[in-house]
């Protein structure tokens, strides 16, 4: 099975449709599928909820579809960096679950496990908590989070072999590699397609098996999301 496409547009080709549900990788613009996300906008649909941390910032990463009206959801965790996130919510043009780092990482884990459900301590007696089943395990009170079962997956990658065997880049795994186990269908760009058997066995983080559809994005711009400098103080 060619697992390899020529481009974002290609990989998605057949995928995308109006109101999926995408799990995407990143944090922030770490570790973010730009080039896919970038076909996604191209391609007009509309009407999407994306699981993932963050919305990116204004104009990068799913920023670039918010700005085209194309989300009408996010689970996320921190929208802090997006003027525009905040003018969709506050404005009730957007959707918005709430759901902690952890918590959101756990979602996405289980979808890949095929776990619908689980307890956790996060959020108990909070805003998160309002709606959801609780429950007491030990004298002390869970509630009850639900599995995320995505439509289709988008994950940046360091590394993969032509069979789909994933590496990442330090920090750049992040929620990568749950968001990738949770879809249907998970397409993977990487920086680097290399030989079968080159990869030492030890060093993969996302096995092929998860992996239905490749692309090599690169080259990419380093974005940096805050550029703070000072005075260089004289010798």
């Amino acid at each position: 099975m060619n697992k390899l496409y020529p481009n974002a547009e290609a990989a998605l080709d057949g995928l995308l449709k109006d109101e999926l549900l995408i799990a995407a990788g990143g944090f922030g613009l770490c570790g973010i599928p730009e080039k896919l996300l970038d076909a996604v906008r191209d391609s007009g649909v509309k009407g999407l909820t994306f699981a993932s941390n963050n919305a990116g910032i204004d104009n990068e990463g799913i920023g670039k579809l918010l700005r085209t009206k194309q989300v009408k959801k996010m689970i996320s965790s921190y929208v802090g960096e997006n003027k525009e996130f905040e003018r969709q919510y506050l404005s009730g043009e957007l959707e918005v679950e709430f759901s902690p780092q952890g918590t959101l990482a756990e979602r996405m884990r289980a979808g890949g496990a095929g776990i619908p459900a689980f307890y956790t301590r996060t959020g108990v007696g909070t805003l998160i908590a309002e709606g959801k089943e609780t429950k007491e395990f030990g004298g002390e009170e869970f509630v009850m989070e639900e599995g995320i079962f995505a439509d289709l997956s988008l994950v940046k990658a360091w590394k993969a072999d032509e069979t789909g065997n994933v590496m990442f880049r330090k920090t750049a795994r992040n929620f990568n590699v749950p968001a990738a186990t949770c879809g249907k269908v998970c397409v993977v760009e990487v920086e680097e397609i290399v030989p079968i058997g080159s990869l030492d066995p030890d060093c993969i983080h996302l096995p092929g098996i998860f992996v239905q559809r490749l692309i090599v994005g690169s080259p990419y711009d380093k974005k940096i999301e805050f550029e703070t400098t000072r005075e260089r103080e004289t010798a």
